[in-house]
């Protein structure tokens, strides 16, 4: 029986992260951002994190509530004024949610700038001679074109609705009975004896619901210790899950 996984890995880290993801995925003007789709995109992330029964944190709730009472706002003008006086007197509701956006890229992009910054400096100075100690493994780069969780999970998403229309749903889940560890070691193996990539949605040769859930929490595990990569070249492809050492290798 799977418990809920707490959504915590690289490149997941919050709501605001989550909308950034989806502004730059459907290449929206943070400046103008159309409530009604960020909404909607946003709900269907959190309908199929829920569906995954991933541990959600209450901080993505509180933003979807936040979101949906700012697109009741947005579609519900106040009949008390005309167009012009509602404009000119009414501050835009977005503003808020703009403000927080931007402040939150502008912290990310620094850091992600601190983080390139450390990268190459290790690359260029050597430290002096020392008394040598264990050192733990580096873990690889991430390769241009890497998928993102959020492009996991919207990859999930599109198989959870063709898998609706490929069975029948039954009153009654039952479960299969097979252990994380278990099926991580599966995929690993699978994953490793094709060096031109694996499909991700090969991955899931059983539709059930159980099963589905069981092989996305292995996925997620396997690339949170860095022992496959998921890549997608361009949005809304497919993606293609490639061992970690493999797809370092291809790297000029």
């Amino acid at each position: 029986m799977t418990k809920s996984y707490q959504v915590k890995v690289d490149g997941f880290e919050g709501p605001l992260d989550l909308l950034l993801h989806l502004i730059h995925r459907y290449e929206i003007d943070i400046y103008d951002i159309p409530v009604a789709q960020i909404t909607d995109q946003y709900m269907e992330f959190i309908h199929t994190m829920q569906e995954l029964e991933l541990d959600l944190a209450s901080e993505y709730l509180v933003m979807a509530a936040t979101l949906l009472a700012l697109k009741s706002q947005m579609l519900l003008p106040n009949p008390s004024m005309d167009d012009a006086e509602e404009e000119e007197l009414e501050e835009d509701p977005r503003e808020d949610l703009m403000k927080k956006l931007i402040e939150y890229r502008k912290y990310k992009q620094a850091a992600q700038e601190l983080k390139e910054k450390e990268v190459e400096a290790n690359r260029i100075y050597t430290r002096p001679v020392m008394e040598m100690e264990p050192r733990e493994e580096e873990q690889p780069e991430i390769r241009q074109g890497e998928a993102s969780v959020y492009d996991m999970i919207q990859a999930m998403s599109r198989l959870l609705e063709r898998t609706k229309h490929e069975t029948k749903q039954e009153s009654r889940i039952q479960r299969d009975e097979i252990p994380i560890q278990v099926r991580m070691d599966e995929i690993l193996q699978r994953v490793e004896l094709r060096r031109e990539g694996t499909s991700f949605t090969q991955l899931f040769e059983k539709r059930t619901r159980p099963h589905v859930v069981v092989t996305f929490i292995a996925l997620l595990e396997l690339m949170k210790t860095r022992s496959i990569i998921c890549v997608q070249q361009d949005h809304f492809d497919e993606l293609v899950v490639y061992p970690a050492e493999e797809t370092m290798g291809e790297q000029p």
